[in-house]
């Protein structure tokens, strides 16, 4: 098994870059992150094409060239000490084919981002580094908790999280450890099949959406399980499922944990062995706090819940 390597803790005064990956951003969307960076005791260091917008089908923050030049350089650059991406949206897949990583073998740096950004962990862990799935610098427009922002810079600064959890109708109980693995369910589910995709095997997957539909879901579901992924996997992280259903149905859940997501994923994965938690805050939702993909995890589940790195 190959080891994980884990960056530096960032000591004050670090660089860390801005970049902007997927989809386009406007200055007022990222003043808050900006600010929040340097009161910190960190500066902010800002992408070339951080504000660019290209539009062909979708509004990018820039071409796939642009993009494509300001992650080499954040990744590379032997100054920065931590890549955070501005938003997720789309246009990461565009990237992937085109990642440098030699400067960053030697220099490794945490890539912090959700969403769209999972294509991006995904190659780094294939890769073999860990990276930080965590909110991104322009918040939701359903809002951030400060701890959401709180817990990256513990992580930042050297300090491993540890969660302890309410118990949900839909956990499955058992105690196990291993490697996380995962993100948002879409891009998991658009990975199935390339070199590019998670390795599964013992692992613990964690996955969040929003804005699906049920249907899509399960056929989301579905593919992992022909895939094989439910006979490889250790245990499963259900987060934020926000949003989800049709337009008559897509209502903003108070706590974005939809309650039929949450049934349709316990009934597909009822007949596996693996402990499952459900709720876990971390994903399109407001309390998102971070975790740590290629880390390895205790899960604990039983009428209370133990998460710990």
């Amino acid at each position: 098994m190959k080891k994980i390597i884990f960056p530096k803790a960032l000591k004050k005064g670090a660089k860390i870059a801005v970049i902007s990956p997927a989809g386009a951003v406007d200055v007022p969307q990222l003043e808050k992150g900006i600010e929040m960076i340097k009161n910190r005791g960190f500066e902010p260091v800002l992408g070339e094409h951080l504000y660019t917008k290209f539009s062909n089908g979708y509004n990018y923050a820039g071409t796939e060239q642009e993009r494509i030049k300001d992650i080499n350089w954040a990744l590379n650059d032997k100054e920065i000490s931590a890549v955070w991406a501005s938003r997720g949206g789309y246009g990461c897949q565009h990237l992937i084919q085109h990642l440098k990583l030699k400067n960053f073998t030697e220099n490794p740096k945490w890539y912090i981002g959700y969403s769209d950004n999972t294509v991006i962990q995904s190659y780094l862990l294939k890769k073999g580094f860990a990276s930080i799935h965590g909110q991104t610098i322009k918040t939701s427009s359903f809002g951030v908790t400060d701890e959401s922002y709180d817990r990256i810079f513990d992580i930042l600064k050297g300090k491993a999280p540890k969660y302890a959890l309410q118990s949900n109708q839909f956990n499955k109980p058992g105690n196990i450890e291993g490697e996380l693995v995962g993100g948002n369910l879409a891009l998991i589910y658009a990975l199935l099949g390339t070199q590019y995709s998670f390795d599964f095997k013992d692992k613990i997957l964690f996955i969040e959406d929003i804005g699906e539909n049920f249907y899509a879901l399960d056929r989301m579901i579905m593919s992992l399980e022909l895939a094989g992924v439910f006979n490889k996997i250790s245990g499963l992280i259900i987060g934020g499922m926000t949003n989800m259903g049709d337009e008559k149905e897509n209502k903003q859940y108070e706590d974005s944990f939809d309650g039929f997501a949450y049934q349709l994923i316990s009934d597909r994965i009822s007949k596996y062995k693996f402990p499952a938690v459900f709720g876990f805050p971390n994903g399109h939702i407001k309390d998102n706090r971070p975790l740590i993909i290629g880390g390895k995890v205790m899960m604990k589940v039983g009428d209370k819940v133990k998460i710990e790195f």
